[in-house]
């Protein structure tokens, strides 16, 4: 891909980018992710591959205004529409959309080619280990979802079984559960490698509250007649 066009590319990207868990910070490693899988791939086409990468979260905002809104789908309407207006093929245009559309978890609509097999796996591996976690602690802060739940008991959930959305909700619902849902073996080393990082987390916050919950009631009932 000529410099020229990345830059293009990569400029009305930035324009879209608004939400602090998916900035352009994630689009790049994303990106970067990306083009590591696809050395262990063959017959990528890296300029589908890079305008996708750029491109793949550029619904968002539309997304966050109105739940209802599908990113991915969105996404890949501007995607195709802003890449024909610059003079890309409608070819290019839509096998750049069809990666777009596919890279959430969706099992009605897979990844086929390999470069929306790759786009999908780079974008997962930026909610697996440290990483995901840290994201994941920022859009809950940003829409106002708590850490952890109380149970009937007044004692911290595990989130296991939540059905109000929090942090520990999130690491049960999502988080725990990427590791099996990769299509690149590359992906599927880097993801594994991550695995415990995240874990270890979960589980040193939720043994810290559950502990600090567990000893101070017991200390205030202790206190109270």
């Amino acid at each position: 891909m000529k410099k020229s066009v990345y830059e293009t590319i990569e400029k009305y990207m930035l324009s879209c980018m608004k939400d602090s868990a998916h900035d352009k910070d994630h689009v790049y490693r994303v990106m970067y992710n990306a083009l590591d899988i696809a050395k262990a791939e063959s017959d990528v086409d890296y300029d589908v591959l890079i305008a996708a990468c750029l491109l793949h979260d550029i619904g968002r905002e539309e997304q966050f205004k109105n739940p209802a809104l599908d990113h991915a789908e969105v996404g890949g309407d501007k995607a195709y529409v802003f890449l024909t207006e610059q003079g890309f093929s409608a070819d290019f245009a839509g096998r750049v959309k069809s990666c777009i559309v596919t890279h959430r978890f969706r099992k009605s609509r897979p990844p086929e080619s390999i470069e929306a097999k790759i786009l999908f796996d780079a974008d997962k591996l930026d909610v697996t280990g440290a990483m995901g976690v840290a994201r994941t602690l920022v859009y809950k802060g940003g829409v106002g979802d708590p850490l952890y739940s109380l149970g009937d008991d007044g004692l911290p959930s595990s989130g296991e079984n939540d059905k109000m959305p929090s942090f520990f909700q999130e690491y049960h619902f999502k988080l725990k559960n990427l590791y099996d849902r990769f299509f690149t073996q590359k992906g599927r080393e880097i993801a594994e490698q991550r695995r415990d990082a995240a874990k270890a987390f979960y589980d040193s916050l939720y043994g810290e509250v559950e502990k600090t919950y567990s000893s101070g009631k017991h200390l205030l009932n202790e206190l109270i007649d």
